[in-house]
């Protein structure tokens, strides 16, 4: 019985950090497999050797082997950077070559119109097989979709490159009194998860933060002022109050998340 539930548990383990890292499931199998029991303190060199290997296969193997799938790492720089750690981390940040380009124009654009400001990017994709989900994401399989935050003003009113949520989601800038309520809409018709992404805060965010209407209408502008950017994803009373007028934003459907934490787009 043991034997079995040890098994279990490291199925649970393996397909845990395949969804989360692509890479994690597949390294801890390995190491699980050639890693000898009978050696001294065997658990906790285990986990040494993980996260050593998970490393280093991390930084310096996955981002030579992504172009052979069409993907490559964001280029971050003074204009584009990581929400978390995490992002890069578990390999959340690659997309082609081609959204590459895209947001390095988006980003010139914005830091243009708001000096020191970036683009602050969310989940994009893995790096390896088209398909391969990106969970909790529905779409983050190919390498052309990438989730971008709003951009927000401290409490001195002035525009800042910080974020309200702990990983970027969660924190919503709701209908206000009068715009339509797409999100009570979904959530009627059963859809339960629609604001799930509010869990992921754990409890943390910087209330002194509000959104930048403006900054953020620029940014929204950019994006799909974008030739190779094809659809673009936002609430749809964000769309209304920041005047952007534009074929290329849509309503996701009520079967995703809620996107008024951030806005999410995609290549053609």
């Amino acid at each position: 019985m043991n034997r079995i539930l040890k098994i279990i548990f490291k199925i649970i383990i393996v397909t845990f950090l395949t969804l989360s890292t692509q890479v994690g499931g597949v390294i801890y199998l390995i190491i699980e497999l050639t890693l000898k029991r009978t050696i001294r303190n065997y658990r906790l060199i285990k986990v040494g050797v993980f996260i050593i290997t998970y490393l280093i296969i991390t930084f310096m193997i996955v981002p030579y082997l992504a172009p052979i799938f069409g993907r490559e790492k964001i280029k971050n720089n003074e204009l584009i950077e990581a929400c978390t750690l995490f992002t890069i981390l578990s390999n959340r940040n690659y997309v082609t070559p081609e959204l590459n380009v895209s947001l390095l124009n988006i980003a010139s654009t914005i830091n243009k119109m708001h000096p020191n400001i970036k683009i602050v990017y969310l989940d994009a994709n893995f790096p390896f097989i088209n398909g391969f989900p990106l969970p909790p994401h529905l779409s983050h399989n190919d390498g052309k979709k990438i989730d971008i935050s709003f951009i927000y003003t401290n409490n001195k009113g002035k525009i800042t490159n910080k974020k309200p949520a702990l990983l970027g989601y969660g924190v919503y800038e709701g209908p206000n009194l009068g715009e339509y309520d797409q999100i009570k809409a979904c959530k009627k018709k059963g859809y339960w998860q629609y604001d799930f992404a509010k869990y992921l805060t754990l409890g943390i965010s910087n209330n002194q933060l509000k959104l930048s209407e403006k900054a953020t209408k620029d940014l929204l502008l950019a994006i799909v002022n974008q030739q190779k950017v094809g659809k673009v994803f936002i609430e749809p009373h964000l769309k209304s109050r920041l005047g952007v007028k534009n074929p290329k934003i849509r309503f996701h459907g009520c079967q995703a998340v809620r996107h008024d934490d951030h806005i999410h787009l995609q290549l053609k």
